[in-house]
């Protein structure tokens, strides 16, 4: 370790995600917040802070769970009341929809605006969002997401750049924490929520995962193995895992991103 990155580690501690009030939970797809932060949510909201769920993406194409008459505008509406079931489930109140569609097939204009208006409205004090980084992710619609999102985070207290994204004014964003990524910096103690974290993935977003299904089986498998691999991490029986990067450690300060 570099005496710089040694030097930052002491002089800008990681603040506790829960010191936080309000909180804006990014997601690509309808399910990807759930399986990706599913129980920090939860336990937020237990807490009584400010939470709203952003999904970019409609689902429309799926993942071959439903028959081929219902893709396409019958899929979309399905997704989105399985996200309502879900945030509902999870003590989230406020879920909204970009309606960008599925697989790339929209303009990061789009996708940027988007994620602008939405942060100017709700002020966040933390975005989450999925991993850009992660050298294996390889759906676009999680690389780009993740990308917008750090983008908006950065410039989300300027009030000329958020007008440049169809904004009407600035918010205070004080960083940015990613989840489903491999290099988790900061941990939120999630006992005794798995199995609501579980049921609303699983329970609600049947449109993707049948009763029964192998995926259903593997996902669930791998989210229990990582709730107690981070739990031992940070001393709690579960916990989940984020790469929070601060305001100040998003611009200029390469060695945060080691």
């Amino acid at each position: 370790m570099g005496l710089t990155r040694l030097a930052l580690r002491f002089a800008l501690k990681k603040p506790k995600i829960e010191s936080f009030s309000r909180f804006l939970f990014i997601g690509p797809h309808p399910d990807d917040i759930e399986i990706g932060a599913g129980a920090t949510a939860a336990r937020l909201a237990s807490l009584g802070k400010e939470i709203c769920f952003l999904i970019c993406m409609d689902g429309r194409f799926g993942d071959g769970n439903v028959p081929e008459e219902q893709k396409g505008g019958v899929l979309v509406e399905i997704r989105k009341q399985e996200s309502r079931k879900s945030a509902e489930m999870l003590g989230v109140k406020d879920l909204r929809f970009l309606n960008l569609c599925d697989g790339g097939r929209y303009e990061l204009s789009e996708m940027l605006e988007g994620i602008a208006k939405t942060v100017a409205d709700f002020q966040p004090d933390l975005i989450f969002a999925p991993d850009p980084f992660v050298a294996s992710e390889s759906h676009k619609d999680h690389l780009q997401t993740g990308a917008c999102s750090r983008e908006i985070a950065c410039f989300a207290p300027y009030p000329g750049i958020m007008r440049e994204y169809g904004a009407e004014k600035a918010a205070d964003v004080q960083g940015i924490a990613y989840y489903m990524t491999a290099k988790p910096n900061v941990f939120v103690k999630t006992s005794g929520l798995l199995p609501l974290q579980l049921k609303s993935v699983f329970s609600c977003h049947r449109s993707q995962y049948p009763e029964g299904s192998q995926e259903a089986k593997d996902i669930g498998l791998y989210l229990r193995l990582r709730a107690h691999d981070f739990g031992l991490r940070s001393f709690h029986r579960t916990a989940e895992g984020f790469r929070l990067l601060s305001k100040t450690e998003m611009h200029c300060l390469p060695e945060a991103g080691e």
